[in-house]
């Protein structure tokens, strides 16, 4: 079975040129079949308040009204995504940058919380995997944002661990998948301040538990339920920690066993 990787960096590295450009140098080496997720919240958020928006967020998920939308489409789908395409395309990698709208791709429908109105927030319905496939395999390196639709016209921003996640997922059926969390922390920490502080595996029970000490919180707490949600569905392996350690199997990091 091919194996495929899928990688999701996040807004610090983005935010960063030196790491960006060392991450984008370290995946132009990854052989066979890969795709590359990013979001860019930190960039979107600048942007905002620039033109007077105050962001919100709750429990690591961004509100996103109709001018917050607007930011996040230009922002993720057109300054993030474009510049990755082209720096890829610099490394002789045939990148080409999608939202989920392109060629149905990614189909999510609107958020429909009890209590939150998260306002133009998908949550992925299904993926295109037939097309996301035949990408893949005409040598094509995906770089996806964090923009989806939900095929009635509307565009929604969608928490860009969770697109990782289920492409992953959707990938799986027919590769043998490695999904990647690329920040700017060496993984996850027992103690937010202390990079050192690495716990280098982490089953459903041990989360559970630092969740309940809210030992992790934020935004770490989609991205693990991200992973679980992931190893339960097919996917193979599942790694967190900086983008170092797509330089060495060595390097400190947190997998993530079931």
């Amino acid at each position: 079975m091919k194996k495929v990787t899928v990688i999701k960096i996040g807004g610090n590295i983005i935010d960063n040129p030196t790491e960006l450009e060392q991450f984008l140098t370290d995946f132009s080496k990854i052989e066979g079949y890969k795709v590359v997720v990013h979001g860019g919240g930190k960039s979107a958020t600048k942007m905002a308040q620039s033109i007077g928006l105050v962001p919100q967020m709750i429990e690591g998920r961004r509100i996103t009204d109709a001018p917050m939308l607007d930011v996040a489409v230009m922002i993720y789908a057109g300054q993030i995504n474009k510049y990755i395409v082209a720096q890829l395309q610099a490394k002789d990698n045939n990148a080409i940058g999608f939202s989920g709208a392109d060629g149905n791709l990614i189909q999510s429908e609107k958020r429909n919380h009890p209590t939150i109105d998260y306002g133009f927030v998908g949550d992925v319905k299904q993926v295109n995997t037939i097309l996301l496939a035949t990408l893949l395999q005409s040598g094509i390196v995906p770089v996806f944002c964090a923009i989806t639709h939900d095929k009635k016209g509307q565009l929604l921003n969608t928490n860009a661990d969770t697109i990782a996640s289920e492409l992953a997922i959707a990938l799986a059926e027919v590769f043998d998948v490695t999904l990647t969390y690329c920040f700017e922390k060496q993984g996850v920490l027992l103690d937010s301040e202390d990079d050192t502080s690495v716990i280098t595996e982490i089953n459903e029970a041990l989360y559970a538990k630092l969740k309940a000490e809210e030992v992790i919180h934020s935004g770490m707490i989609p991205k693990l339920d991200n992973c679980f949600n992931s190893l339960s569905r097919g996917v193979q392996k599942i790694k967190i920690g900086h983008h170092r350690m797509l330089q060495s199997p060595d390097v400190l990091h947190t997998t993530i066993i079931l």
